[in-house]
């Protein structure tokens, strides 16, 4: 049976929190994946790289998995009625309704995250309280039928959850050994945690102006 993906484009989305996924959910058996906009017309990334939509919002089909990537494009979407109303009708019949990084924000603008634990980017994790949701600081958060990702890179560890939650962990584990997913960082600093207090300080100054950005877009929704 053919399993249909839906996965939200939208300006200035950061592109690995869509490819990352994409790479690893397109490998599932019998896949059919929408990239999803609401026209046909290329879709450029907040770092510049252009990607095309094949489907539009009015276009779209029920989708299986419906997902959500971040970026800082999310912010004016908060206040979106044509995405807000078509996450909604999408989340309905959707066996799946995911995101990853700050596409968990969208998610709960849209209502979808309340009562439900979820994670997004550390820098912006309180903001899922904004929603409703249940804020856990994890790489990959699964509560009944929404599964979450953290910041970016994050977003290959949970296509992963989706593909053993969809199609079982044998699967999972081939498609992980299929693209040598065997992360060996040459720095320890990818959380918080392990970043240690300096430089946790330096990033969030250089993220706060976005954080605030998305605190303040969240605050007038």
């Amino acid at each position: 049976m053919t399993i249909r993906i839906g996965m939200l484009l939208f300006p200035k989305l950061t592109q690995l929190d869509l490819t990352g996924p994409y790479e690893v959910l397109a490998r599932l058996p019998e896949v059919e994946i929408s990239l999803l906009w609401k026209t046909l017309q290329p879709v450029r990334a907040g770092t510049g790289l252009t990607i095309l939509p094949t489907c539009t919002l009015a276009d779209a089909p029920p989708f299986d998995v419906l997902f959500v990537p971040g970026g800082r494009g999310v912010v004016p979407l908060f206040r979106d009625q044509q995405v807000l109303e078509f996450l909604r009708n999408q989340a309905r019949t959707a066996r799946y309704v995911t995101a990853v990084c700050t596409g968990s924000l969208l998610l709960g603008a849209a209502g979808l995250l309340e009562g439900y634990e979820a994670t997004t980017h550390w820098a912006f994790h309180e903001l899922l309280e904004h929603g409703g949701a249940k804020p856990v600081r994890k790489r990959v958060v699964v509560d009944r039928n929404r599964i979450t990702g953290g910041g970016v890179t994050a977003g290959i560890d949970f296509a992963l959850r989706l593909v053993a939650e969809i199609s079982g962990e044998q699967l999972a584990r081939a498609i992980q050994l299929g693209l040598e997913y065997d992360p060996e960082p040459p720095f320890q600093s990818g959380s918080p945690e392990l970043a240690g207090p300096e430089l946790v300080a330096l990033v969030r100054k250089q993220m706060a102006a976005s954080r605030r950005e998305h605190a303040e877009a969240l605050d007038r929704q």
